[in-house]
């Protein structure tokens, strides 16, 4: 009896992978910081077309930076067990292909940027460095999650300033408490990674703080909150907000107690980073009642 091969992966749903659209957590973790920020700015009350614009601009942007990641990384992915089978270091596409797909992204990033004010616009153009070359930062620089941090705290500065058409006091305090956030899940995805990347020579943030990742962790959260719980004071946000804040610090509280232990399930870094985007979409729910 013959034995039926394998059928080939269709090359639009390679794409799709290569894109990360089968794994929407890490495009809406992006899209939070820039949805707290337009909200914020605009005082609860955003508008629908900016709104829109934002998620797109997200989306656009998160998928350039996955075809970024992989295109930098396509020698090196495949010794690791948790991206192997991603298309780039499985060959499903080639570098012809990633190049193409990343081409295209970042115009429609841009593209979108256009609905913003220049000042906006220009904060676009500025992040565009620190997306192409976070995958090198990985090679040279101990906390590489840092790089990826500024480049979420771009989406901050650009949307609120998309509002205001410049920058004040709040957001900055937004800008913080998203790159102390970011560090923090980030820190925690990376720890599933430590050993394959002590392996390879890759560097990260959970490497850098070895035993001590998980208090590190603690206190990224517990920044963000302290920076958040100063924006609500300055902003005068009602109880609401303050309720989503309460419940954000008892998510984190016990995200550390998942990760605390020396060695946890493995489930538990994915299941901790993809509840980030619950916590995220929580502290939003709060900042647009907080504001009325």
């Amino acid at each position: 009896m013959l034995t039926r091969q394998p059928q080939p992966e269709p090359t639009w749903r390679a794409i799709a992978r290569l894109l990360r659209w089968d794994k929407p957590a890490g495009r809406l973790i992006l899209m939070v910081p820039a949805l707290w920020a337009v909200v914020l700015a605009s005082q609860g009350k955003p508008e629908p077309l900016l709104v829109g614009v934002i998620i797109l601009g997200t989306l656009a942007t998160s998928a350039a930076g996955c075809v970024v990641n992989d295109l930098w990384d396509r020698n090196i992915d495949p010794k690791v067990k948790r991206t192997r089978d991603r298309p780039l270091a499985s060959r499903a596409l080639s570098v012809k292909t990633g190049v193409g797909v990343m081409v295209v992204a970042l115009t429609c990033a841009l593209g979108l940027a256009q609905y913003l004010n220049p000042f906006s616009f220009w904060l676009c153009v500025a992040a565009v460095p620190f997306i192409l070359f976070y995958p090198a930062a990985k090679r040279v620089f101990p906390v590489p999650q840092l790089v990826l941090s500024l480049c979420w705290g771009f989406a901050v500065l650009i949307c609120w300033s998309a509002v205001t058409r410049g920058l004040e006091p709040a957001t900055w305090l937004l800008w913080g408490a998203t790159v102390l956030w970011t560090l923090g899940f980030d820190t925690v995805y990376a720890m599933a990674d430590r050993e394959d990347d002590e392996r390879v020579g890759v560097k990260s943030s959970a490497r850098f703080f070895g035993r001590y990742a998980a208090q590190a962790v603690a206190l990224f959260f517990a920044g963000s909150a302290g920076l958040l719980a100063g924006l609500g004071a300055l902003l005068n946000l009602n109880l609401w907000f303050w309720a989503s804040l309460g419940l954000a610090i008892l998510g984190w509280a016990y995200h550390y107690q998942l990760i605390r232990p020396a060695k946890p399930a493995e489930s538990v870094y994915g299941q901790v980073f993809q509840q980030n985007v619950g916590v995220g979409f929580i502290v939003l729910v709060g900042m647009i009642l907080g504001s009325w």
